[in-house]
């Protein structure tokens, strides 16, 4: 999103960082809880690296390099979503007039009417070659794949998971052994030029919109069963190189 930001910044209205420990979804303890009972320790350890450690690393740096503060060093209004349907983010969707709601791997379904907000609808990054891989770690079932195949799709929102038809695809080479976490890092990074594409495209009247085809089965978060069997397959969550990032504050 910082590179996003450096190269599509001056055409950004409003930035939405969803809130992750949201009250609605559980609040930490309930979520915590939640993956326990479900996926074990394992999962716990990738979330926390994944989610609270890079928070922790800005408010130990007094929010320096966050992606807050760069968008607000840019003049670009901040808000944190706790309901992305609900009315306090309407207002602000009405207040900042976006001509398109753009989406990085958003936890939380928009509704029509939310996408409604904007003229020109929303668009979604996917991290996983659409329709395969649908829900919030793609890496990770990309990966348990007996030919792994990994890659980005930009496609358009609908009221319904990674369901919207696809206007850009994009298959990206990944070493072997690389973990969840540094292909989703990889990805993210790889689309954002595909992003500029898919902009470009929808300015100019020219964009192609392809069925995703018939929808797959959703991939949820692995339970305990899927990570024995990826730790037998040798593929992991995250290493030390992903704790490292996670404390990464960009200058």
């Amino acid at each position: 999103m910082a590179e996003f930001l450096d190269l599509y910044g001056d055409g950004v209205v409003l930035l939405g960082l969803s809130n992750p420990y949201r009250r609605a979804a559980g609040g930490v303890l309930g979520q915590a809880w939640r993956h326990l009972r479900r996926s074990g320790p394992r999962l716990l350890a990738y979330l926390v690296v994944n989610m609270a450690l890079p928070r922790l690393s800005a408010a130990l740096a007094r929010g320096a390099g966050s992606l807050a503060a760069l968008a607000r060093a840019r003049g670009i209004p901040v808000t944190v979503v706790e309901d992305v349907n609900g009315p306090a983010f309407h207002a602000a969707l009405r207040v900042a007039r976006p001509d398109l709601i753009l989406t990085f791997h958003f936890d939380g379904i928009l509704s029509a009417a939310t996408i409604a907000l904007a003229p020109g609808g929303g668009i979604n990054v996917h991290p996983s070659l659409l329709p395969r891989h649908r829900g919030p770690i793609p890496t990770f079932w990309a990966g348990m794949e007996a030919e792994p195949a990994h890659g980005v799709t930009v496609h358009r929102l609908v009221p319904r998971i990674d369901a919207g038809v696809v206007l850009a695809q994009r298959e990206v080479a990944l070493p072997l052994g690389i973990t969840a976490s540094s292909a989703a890092r990889r990805l993210h990074r790889a689309a954002v030029p595909l992003v500029g594409e898919v902009l470009a495209a929808l300015s100019a009247g020219t964009a192609a919109e392809a069925p995703a085809g018939a929808l797959l089965p959703y991939r949820p978060f692995p339970d305990r069963a899927a990570l024995r069997a990826a730790r037998r397959r040798g593929l992991r969550l995250l290493d030390l190189s992903d704790i490292r990032a996670a404390f990464r504050i960009r200058a």
